[in-house]
């Protein structure tokens, strides 16, 4: 499989981001490698928190929420997907499918041999995650879910072929459009606008240029911008940013629904401390707690909550309440 890797200078001297590159080489899928990225900060025998970002950010996304977690005691470890941040980035969107997110993360994780995890999951963290957590249950102590799900073909089949046709003659709307796109219920879902911005647009080769345009979100400084731009010097090194959520199982009859229906399977009898915590003003996710909250028996009971205010990516408007959540499942408040 061939692969970019992304230049070491880019990532130099990166706003509140001083930590040290910690890397795992896995199997690729095609008998070669790719080298994933993570950081790894506190104590080597603390319990371990697990971060993990979504599309189309890096493990940047979590440099206010590490120091509070290391001071509390844990091991702090936020990877980065294969195709985002400095893991490998496979050259053709074809190389990046959802069954192989989770077998790149599947055998960092087994490598890494973590045990009585605390994970914080959201956007693509949790698709990922989640189905993690499915396939190795024994190894998680408690989830915090935010701002994500495990979707299993949610569009009803007399749906899917009208939409399929509208997608095509979709236009690629402005990043500053997209808020409005997700909000708008009158037409098509506003994830298929986002679809064809993260496959078509020139806008997604800078999205630090657009994280805080969707939601309640803070606004970026430029160095904080360019960090999160940092990952892509070029097109060639975006193909994981475009393909992503094209992989997303919306409809019945796409790649992983079943593999996900399995999943919940599993999750339906996830009976550890399971706590949901989801941004006051996200219109990508706000109707995905519930399901959690109807079918994970180990949400009963948890102290459940809304960050606020905060976007989409609430991890960058409000860390200190998402480093809150972590201690108060760990009992550590």
């Amino acid at each position: 499989m061939e692969f970019k890797r992304t230049p070491d200078q880019r990532f130099e001297d990166l706003p509140d981001y001083p930590y040290e590159p910690h890397y795992v080489q896995v199997a690729d899928g095609e008998g070669g490698e790719l080298r994933v990225h993570y950081l790894d900060e506190g104590p080597s025998d603390g319990d371990v928190v697990l971060l993990m970002h979504g599309q189309p950010v890096w493990s940047y996304l979590y440099r206010h929420m590490i120091p509070p977690l290391v001071s509390a005691g844990f091991r702090v470890i936020a990877p980065d997907l294969v195709g985002f941040g400095r893991s490998d980035k496979p050259t053709r969107t074809e190389d990046y499918t959802y069954a192989r997110h989770v077998a790149w993360m599947s055998d960092w994780l087994c490598q890494l041999d973590l045990q009585g995890i605390t994970v914080f999951f959201q956007d693509w963290g949790s698709l990922i995650g989640l189905r993690l957590v499915a396939a190795f249950p024994e190894r998680f102590a408690n989830v915090v879910l935010s701002n994500g799900g495990l979707p299993a073909g949610l569009i009803p089949e007399e749906f899917a072929e009208p939409l399929r046709e509208a997608y095509k003659t979709l236009p690629v709307v402005p990043a500053a459009e997209l808020d409005s796109r997700f909000r708008d219920t009158s037409g098509l879902p506003g994830f298929m606008y986002w679809r064809k911005f993260c496959a078509e647009s020139p806008e997604a080769l800078q999205p630090g240029n657009f994280l805080d345009m969707i939601g309640n979100a803070k606004p970026l400084s430029e160095a904080e911008q360019a960090a999160f731009n940092a990952p892509y010097p070029d097109e060639s090194y975006l193909a994981g940013a475009r393909r992503f959520p094209s992989l997303v199982p919306l409809f019945r009859d796409e790649p992983e629904v079943e593999e996900n229906r399995a999943a919940w399977k599993v999750l339906e009898q996830f009976d550890k401390p399971f706590l949901l915590a989801f941004a006051d003003d996200d219109p990508v996710t706000s109707a995905m707690a519930k399901p959690f909250m109807d079918k994970v028996p180990g949400c009963r009971g948890q102290k459940h909550r809304t960050i606020e205010p905060a976007g989409h990516f609430l991890q960058q408007d409000q860390p200190e309440q998402c480093v809150q959540a972590l201690l108060d499942i760990t009992g550590r408040n």
